[in-house]
C-alpha cells in the first residue's frame, strides 16, 4: 500500500514538474511601451511581480505600429508560448484570430469583454465607477468651480471615463463646470504629450484648476502642464501621484496589474479558466490612490465624501452611468 502511495506521489510530482517545464508565457504590450507610466506599465507591474515570485521568464513584445499585433502573437505561439496575454482593446481582433487558430494555447486580454473563444480569458473594468470617485474629489478641491477632462483616442471606452467623472463632479457640486477635450481619433492620440500639455493649458486658460486625464502617454503632458501652472492633475490607470508630487490630486487606478498577475499565475498552476471578468469597486478592480505624494492635498471633507460615494456605489444606492451601455452621457 505504501509503495503504491509513494508511486502515486512521485507520478504527481513528475507531472507537475513536466507542466512547469512546459509553461511558457508571453505578453504583448500595446503602443506606448511597457514603461508608459500608465496602462501598459500597470500590466508590466503585474508581470514583474509574477516573475519575481516564481522565477519564471516571460517573453514580451512592445507594439510600435498596428500591423505588429497579430504578427507578434503568432510569433509567440511559434516560439512555444502556452499562454499569451494581450494588452488593450486594440488587440481584440488579433487575439480573436490567433486564439481561434491555436485552440491548445491559452490566451487572455485586458480591456475586452465581447469576444467568445473557449481558450480566451477577458478582463474589463468599471472605469466609470473609479472616475466617479475622482470626480467627487475634483469638485470639492476646485477653487474656481471649473474642472477638466482630457481623453486620449475618442472612443466609447474613454467617453465612459469622462461620463463617470462628470457625474461624480455634478453629484457633488451641481453647478460645477466640466471642460472636456479628446486628443484625437487615431492610436497616436495615446502618445502625444505635447498635445496633452496644449489641451491642459487651454483648459487652464478657461478657468480649470483640476484636470483628469485618461490619455495614456499623452497624459504625461497634461500632468506636466498642470504642475507648471501650479494647478492639479488627476492621473489614470497606474498610480501617477509621484510624477508631480503636490500637483497630482489623486489617480484613478485600474488594477490591470492584478489581471496580468492572476492570468500568468493561474496558467502556471494549471488552473487557467476562460471567460469574462468585470472588475469594479466591489471587486477592488478600480479605486483612487492615496499615498505620501498626495495625502496633504486631501482634506477630511474630500476623504469622507469619497468614502461615502464608494460605499453608496457598492451598495447600489448610487448608479454610475455607463456610457458604453447607451452611447450617451446624461449628466
Amino acid at each position: 500500500m505504501l509503495k503504491h502511495l509513494l508511486g502515486g506521489v512521485a507520478a504527481a510530482l513528475i507531472a507537475t514538474s513536466a507542466y512547469a517545464e512546459d509553461f511558457k508565457p508571453a505578453v504583448i504590450f500595446d503602443m506606448g511601451g511597457k514603461f508608459d507610466k500608465s496602462f501598459n506599465e500597470g500590466v508590466w507591474n503585474g508581470v514583474k511581480k509574477f516573475m519575481d515570485e516564481t522565477g519564471a521568464e516571460v517573453m514580451e513584445f512592445e507594439v510600435t505600429n498596428e500591423t505588429q499585433r497579430e504578427q507578434a502573437m503568432r510569433r509567440m505561439v511559434r516560439k512555444g508560448a502556452t499562454v499569451v496575454l494581450g494588452v488593450g482593446f486594440a488587440q481584440a481582433d488579433a487575439i480573436d484570430k490567433v486564439a481561434e487558430a491555436n485552440p491548445d494555447v491559452d490566451f487572455a486580454i485586458i480591456d475586452v469583454s465581447w469576444l467568445d473563444r473557449p481558450n480566451l480569458r477577458q478582463y474589463a473594468f468599471k472605469e466609470h465607477e473609479g472616475s466617479y470617485l475622482v470626480g467627487v474629489a475634483a469638485a470639492l478641491k476646485s477653487e474656481t468651480g471649473k474642472v477638466g477632462f482630457i481623453g486620449g483616442m475618442d472612443i466609447p471606452l474613454i467617453r465612459k471615463f469622462a461620463c463617470g467623472y462628470v457625474q461624480g463632479v455634478k453629484d457633488t457640486v451641481e453647478d460645477a463646470t466640466v471642460l472636456q477635450n479628446m486628443t484625437g481619433t487615431t492610436p497616436s492620440a495615446w502618445n502625444d504629450p505635447t498635445k496633452g500639455a496644449e489641451l491642459a493649458q487651454s483648459q487652464i486658460d478657461r478657468g480649470a484648476d483640476v484636470v483628469y486625464h485618461a490619455a495614456g502617454g499623452t497624459g504625461l503632458g497634461v500632468i506636466r502642464a498642470m504642475a507648471d501652472a501650479e494647478k492639479l492633475a488627476i492621473g489614470v490607470d497606474s498610480n501617477q501621484n509621484g510624477l508631480a508630487p503636490g500637483n497630482v490630486l489623486t489617480s484613478m487606478v485600474k488594477r490591470v496589474d492584478v489581471a496580468a498577475y492572476d492570468t500568468l499565475k493561474s496558467a502556471k498552476d494549471g488552473k487557467f479558466e476562460p471567460g469574462v471578468n468585470i472588475l469594479g469597486l466591489a471587486e477592488d478592480g478600480v479605486d483612487w490612490a492615496v499615498d505620501k505624494n498626495n495625502e496633504d492635498l486631501l482634506t477630511d471633507e474630500i476623504r469622507k465624501a469619497v468614502a461615502a460615494a464608494r460605499k453608496a456605489i457598492i451598495a447600489g444606492d448610487v448608479k454610475v452611468h455607463n456610457y458604453e451601455d447607451t452611447s450617451d452621457c446624461p449628466h
